[in-house]
């Protein structure tokens, strides 16, 4: 009797991840008719069809989106299993899929790549950055072992680690500073106040800090990188929140960096993993690495 493979399920999953043969086929590495080829085996084998074709788009079944989220169960132990192995070995060596959000990638990781690559030579060391909802859903299928994110990352089966506190910082245009040496949020609420675009938790964090006093929104302002936000506000278009960590690499000309109040507003960088893999001893490992060489630099 024929048996479903570990390959048709990656398949599936691949599927229904970008609804599109050919997104799905260069996902996998395989050419598009291998993977259709595979999939039609699979609905053959299982009795039921899997996807749905139309003339210029593709969907799941109920009955295959069904199997693709059992196929993804599978495919998360399969991997959790991989994981295990590797325990008994050494931490931080062989291969490690690191997810990291755009708000911490470009400060923590050229600092901690080179420490990281002088203490764990063995280490194979795959990066991925984008937003946290998306690192999430990557961790529980599988695709991540270990994501760097703003804590707390709430997700069932998912555990997580404390690293280090990022405080924030403002940064306003160079004269438009009211003459405090620390900054009230408070005073925050008569700014014009620039943000990520949605999507990025920095953004939601900022608006934690200076939700209570409703502070004036650039409505039209939709900036992907902190780096263009830096820039806006050198120009005078409205000041913003900066990671501590970020102090360093955005701090342009014109720009002036000042501290809140105690107690000083801050997020969490952690580390989160599957509970059920293996992966705790590499993320302590790892978090020993972080936590060195994320010392604050000065405003």
């Amino acid at each position: 009797m024929d048996m479903l493979t570990l390959r048709q399920l990656r398949y599936l999953s691949a599927i229904a991840e970008t609804r599109h043969f050919g997104r799905a086929a260069a996902l996998c590495n395989v050419t598009q008719p291998a993977l259709s080829m595979q999939i039609q085996d699979l609905e053959s084998l299982l009795g039921l069809q899997l996807v749905e074709r139309r003339r210029n788009s593709i969907d799941l079944t109920p009955e295959g989106r069904e199997i693709a989220r059992r196929g993804a169960a599978i495919l998360a132990s399969v991997t959790d299993l991989q994981d295990y192995a590797r325990s008994t070995k050494p931490v931080l060596a062989g291969p490690l899929r690191l997810g990291i959000i755009p708000s911490i990638a470009p400060y923590l990781l050229p600092r901690a790549l080179p420490e990281l690559h002088e203490r764990y030579p063995d280490l194979a060391l795959q990066i991925r950055e984008t937003l946290t909802a998306a690192l999430v859903e990557e961790l529980v299928r599988g695709d991540l072992d270990l994501i760097v994110a703003a804590m707390p990352v709430r997700h069932a089966g998912i555990e997580s680690l404390d690293v280090f506190p990022d405080r924030f910082l403002v940064a306003r245009q160079i004269g438009k500073d009211p003459g405090n040496s620390r900054v009230d949020p408070a005073q925050l609420s008569q700014e014009r106040l620039l943000l990520l675009e949605e999507g990025h938790c920095l953004r939601d964090q900022a608006l934690g800090v200076c939700g209570l006093v409703a502070p004036q929104l650039n409505a039209a302002f939709g900036a992907s990188s902190l780096s263009t936000v830096m820039h806006l506000v050198a120009n005078g278009y409205g000041v913003t929140l900066l990671p501590e960590m970020a102090a360093r690499t955005e701090a342009v000309e014109r720009i002036q960096l000042a501290r809140f109040t105690e107690p000083e507003p801050m997020r969490m960088v952690g580390l989160a993993w599957r509970g059920s893999s293996a992966r705790r001893r590499d993320a302590e490992a790892l978090a020993e690495v972080l936590r060195e060489v994320a010392a604050p630099a000065e405003p």
